[in-house]
């Protein structure tokens, strides 16, 4: 296996009431790809989980009086720190999520919009008047409703998008005014903490952003500290209702799993559908919640777009993350790249075909595309976060639907149908946060709202969107009679 480009090993503290501290447990960072020691970092302990709550707590007393101009001033220094930086963020992604430097790239690009978008929704959270007059005994009276922040959010990050999943806690928490503990991935954590360093530079009250590494068992104090107003988890639908049951009153919002379905219907461009789910299935081995997992095809377009997909499954490129032709790297631990060899196997045990892959080594797990396969086998009726679709031909468009219905989850689903009336009854029918037309589930741009219904979430990402989540309507009624 060959070897990352070797990089200097550096212990980073956390940042806890605009103070890096460097106390608490000291734990290595390795790389998935060769598990070689990147970095270290300090695990802090409850006691500094305390002093975060408190930090976030007093500093909520100027973020929520920040007027728009500044709290916009302060996300486009943001964006732009990110900018400066952009080679190191990428390197930082590249090297402990073992995520393509190509793709980490994209994401450092991604990150960069998403605080620009949300400087400019920090300018466009608005009101609503309300004419109070429409009974005899309430003349001369009317409302106005304004939106204040909420207080100060706990975030809980996974490793998967570890810049921009955090941007998109930071973000438009920063455009409401609220102040935030973030709790980053323990595999992840030196980006999260890059970006704390780009935000503390910018400008952003002391205390008003604080990024620690925590223990699971620490961390539950964000989730059950009243002085929290609300929890923003993004991570696995086991952990997600666990934290929803424990929270208490506090507002949460959950961004959690997906086996995401594409249907492909034999009035599509069977090439392109087949190009986009190479693309949508395969991406940083698809360790992303809307990864391409199940391929629905019309039974007379099956062989070709199975014959497409393979030929563009064959062209990808795994290994080094560090290397720009690299398409597919390692899974974030080797112990998911055996599960996921492990369903793969059990399929087949039970009848399933591998038509191309399904050979692991170390973290390392072969792109693989499935058929012959069962609802009720793992490989289609859980998550399996790892670089493996199945393609199973259809008959009715409509048993299709049913079909993509038949999952715990609801993310998002992709379609490949140029008929508007079978486009629309599937916007109807599927029980998803978002339905793609023309393109796979993968697809999202950081604006759009962003979640799901069943087990995959609740609540909505998205900048707008995750601002009204950061913030209540608070009603004034005016009696000038």
């Amino acid at each position: 296996m060959a070897q990352m480009t070797a990089t200097p090993v550096t212990t980073q503290g956390f940042l806890v009431d605009g103070k890096w501290v460097e106390e608490g447990d000291p734990v290595e960072i390795r790389g998935p790809y060769d598990r070689s020691v990147i970095g270290r970092v300090f695990q802090g302990r409850r006691e500094h989980a305390e002093a975060a709550i408190a930090a976030a707590v007093k500093a909520f007393g100027t973020t929520r009086r920040l007027p728009a101009f500044e709290r916009q001033r302060m996300l486009r220094r943001v964006a732009e720190g990110i900018s400066q930086r952009k080679e190191e963020f990428a390197h930082t992604m590249a090297q402990e999520a073992g995520k393509p430097i190509k793709a980490a790239r994209t994401e450092v690009e991604r990150s960069i919009f998403t605080f620009t978008v949300a400087a400019e929704e920090s300018t466009r959270i608005y009101g609503e008047y309300l004419p109070l007059d429409w009974q005899e005994f309430t003349v001369g009276r009317w409302g106005i409703v304004k939106r204040f922040p909420l207080g100060p959010i706990a975030g809980i990050t996974p490793f998967n998008f570890p810049l921009n999943l955090v941007a998109h806690k930071v973000a438009p928490a920063i455009a409401a005014g609220c102040t935030m503990v973030i709790k980053p991935a323990p595999q992840t954590p030196l980006t999260a903490l890059l970006l704390a360093e780009v935000v503390q530079q910018a400008g952003w009250p002391d205390g008003a952003l604080n990024v620690l590494p925590l223990s699971n068992e620490d961390a539950g104090l964000l989730v059950t500290d009243e002085r929290l107003k609300m929890i923003s988890f993004t991570g696995s639908a086991a952990v997600g209702w666990d934290i929803k049951r424990r929270a208490g009153k506090k507002k949460v919002l959950l961004e959690l799993g997906g086996n995401a379905g594409v249907i492909v219907h034999s009035d599509a461009d069977v090439a392109f559908a087949a190009e986009r789910c190479v693309s949508g299935g395969f991406v940083y081995a698809g360790q992303t919640c809307i990864s391409v997992q199940r391929i629905l095809v019309e039974r007379s377009v099956c062989a070709k777009f199975t014959d497409a997909l393979l030929a563009g499954v064959k062209r990808l490129k795994t290994g080094d993350p560090l290397q720009d032709s690299t398409d597919v790297g390692p899974l974030i631990r080797e112990s998911d790249a055996i599960r996921a060899s492990e369903w793969i196997q059990e399929a087949v045990g039970g009848g399933a075909r591998v038509l191309i892959g399904g050979q692991r080594r170390g973290s390392m797990l072969e792109p693989t595309v499935l058929t012959g396969t069962r609802p009720d086998m793992k490989v289609n009726c859980q998550e399996i976060f790892a670089p493996v679709v199945t393609v199973e031909p259809y008959d009715d468009f409509h048993d299709a639907v049913r079909q993509i219905n038949r999952s715990s989850y609801g993310l998002q689903v992709g379609i490949f149908v140029r008929d508007a009336k079978l486009l629309f009854t599937a916007y109807e029918e599927l029980e998803v946060g978002g339905v793609i037309a023309g393109d796979v589930p993968t697809f999202r741009i950081d604006h759009m709202p962003y979640g799901g219904i069943k087990d995959s979430g609740l609540g909505r990402e998205g900048l707008r969107y995750a601002i009204e989540e950061m913030t209540e309507p608070r009603l004034l009624v005016m009696n000038l009679r």
